[in-house]
């Protein structure tokens, strides 16, 4: 099997992550192209694996078999008129929230698109990234995106692309949620008495280890947490106190806002592009 050339337009922690994740896979650094405007952030991805990252689009991108678009989405009008007329033939994959791929064809020329909205975890091997491929999008190349991503963690393919939109308020943007749940739990340790590292690790250790057991187990979700609480115990009594803020239903409320917001954010950027 040929090993196909990989041109990253964009070389940041995204970027990184998954450069990483081939490298230590076996691909050849030479069989990586990085578009990356940072100085300081090319001599760090030269440093780490080996590339010679560029700083602007150039010739040397049209041998390039998969794009992958990994810059802010306020950035990717103007990388795609710096690297967009050297990577039309290419399958592309997108790392951008918000970036529709009628986006990404119109800007860039692209034909075959792949849109991958990863979350942070995947910086360390532990994320989960919704996957959308247009009708276009063979049946080999879709198994080459996933060795791509691979190295970020787990993959879920959606049949329809607005479907990434709840992708993005779930799982996309749902570390900040466990982070805001975990610093809430934190801050409660310390009232009560606990040293601040004592009350994280707490914390941490049993976000860890519920979100393990859930994993393993069969059982809903409501039924593990229906073992957990007791009639009349303590934690019968933290479930009263949210139950009675209401805040399972401030969570759904969230997660609708970030959809709307995601929605919003792929009309005002294609827009732009």
């Amino acid at each position: 099997m040929s090993i196909p050339t990989l041109a990253f337009i964009g070389g940041g922690n995204m970027a990184s992550a998954l450069i990483g994740g081939l490298i230590k896979a076996g691909l050849p650094a030479d069989y990586l192209l990085v578009v990356e405007p940072f100085e300081a952030q090319r001599d760090r991805l030269q440093q780490a694996f080996g590339v010679q990252p560029m700083a602007y689009g150039s010739a040397t991108l049209i041998g390039a078999d998969i794009v992958v678009w990994a810059v802010k989405p306020q950035s990717f009008a103007e990388a795609a008129r710096d690297c967009g007329a050297f990577v039309g033939g290419a399958l592309h994959v997108s790392v951008m929230a918000g970036i529709r791929s009628s986006t990404i064809a119109q800007a860039a020329g692209a034909k075959r698109i792949v849109r991958a909205m990863p979350n942070t975890p995947a910086l360390i091997g532990r994320g989960i990234t919704g996957l959308y491929a247009q009708p276009s999008v063979a049946g080999h190349e879709r198994q080459a995106v996933k060795r791509l991503l691979a190295p970020a963690g787990q993959l879920l393919w959606v049949e329809r692309e607005e479907l990434l939109d709840a992708v993005t308020a779930l799982s996309g943007s749902g570390p900040a949620y466990v982070f805001y749940v975990l610093e809430a739990m934190m801050q409660a340790g310390v009232e009560m008495g606990l040293a601040e590292a004592d009350a994280r690790r707490l914390a941490q250790a049993t976000f860890d280890g519920a979100a393990a057991l859930a994993a393993q187990s069969p059982l809903p979700l409501g039924e593990l947490r229906a073992q957990v609480t007791s009639r009349g115990g303590t934690t019968h009594a933290a479930i009263m106190a949210l139950d009675e803020a209401q805040v399972a239903a401030a969570f759904v409320r969230a997660l609708h806002a970030a959809q709307r917001r995601a929605v919003e954010m792929g009309d005002q950027l294609g827009s732009a592009a």
